[in-house]
């Protein structure tokens, strides 16, 4: 295996099977957010990712992970990520965040999206949105030639630039053999620095977005992360990989 600067680079073939998964995985994610409605728990949802899994005869890159129970990490609200799917119901003007991984032909995806359920605050869309934003304008920079770090920065100053604040204590990261590879890609810093991008580097870009302050904390089950504040979070991820004219998303 080619590796540059500790990076894992993927041939045209291993780019093949992980685009194979990342429209899989997108087309599940589809599927599930489509599904939710008030009144489910988020055990429901995370059952209903569970078939969707098997009907598309792929496997969980999360259930076992590390011990972690779901196929699913299902956020709400105030939950920023790695939320364990359980009793609590979403409602309407909840927003819930869905992180999803799979395994095909032995290679990793993964994505995350957050979704509104039923009629929500003005002011999450606008959460929603700029998180949403800020995975854009960090994907932008993902091409060859850039730093690592100039993807971390265009996330931060998109966020920041529209009052909300960027999560530290989690970060994107490489992906394709395994779930979570070198390097790791945090949301926020000084641009120019860091690893220089090349063609094959395969990427999970995912900015996790506050509406109050960036720290959180980790609850009593040892997994959920919330927001200190207990306002709400956003989350967003594309599995990316650069090509020889920029970046190409995976998990449309």
């Amino acid at each position: 295996m080619k590796t540059v600067q500790g990076i894992l680079i993927k041939t045209a073939n291993e780019v093949d099977i992980l685009r194979k998964a990342g429209k899989i995985l997108g087309s599940i994610v589809v599927q599930l957010q489509g599904s939710l409605t008030s009144g489910m728990s988020t055990k429901d949802i995370d059952l209903k990712a569970q078939e969707l899994i098997h009907r598309h005869h792929v496997a969980s890159a999360f259930k076992g992970y590390r011990g972690f129970p779901g196929c699913t990490c299902i956020s709400v609200n105030e939950g920023v990520v790695h939320g364990i799917p359980g009793k609590r119901t979403i409602k309407d003007g909840d927003i819930v965040s869905l992180d999803l991984g799979i395994i095909h032909e032995g290679y990793y995806s993964d994505t995350a999206v957050t979704v509104p359920v039923g009629n929500i605050a003005p002011a999450l869309q606008r959460l929603i949105d700029v998180t949403k934003g800020s995975l854009s304008r960090g994907i932008e920079q993902a091409r060859p030639g850039n730093r690592l770090s100039d993807i971390s920065f265009a996330v931060q100053s998109f966020v920041e630039m529209h009052g909300f604040s960027v999560v530290r204590d989690f970060v994107g990261h490489g992906i394709g053999h395994d779930l979570h590879e070198e390097p790791e890609i945090p949301n926020y810093g000084r641009p120019g620095q860091g690893p220089v991008l090349c063609e094959g580097m395969v990427f999970a870009i995912e900015p996790m977005v506050n509406m109050g302050t960036h720290r959180t904390r980790i609850l009593n089950d040892g997994w959920t992360v919330v927001t200190e504040d207990g306002q709400p979070s956003a989350h967003f991820e594309h599995t990316i990989v650069i090509g020889s004219n920029g970046p190409e998303i995976l998990t449309q």
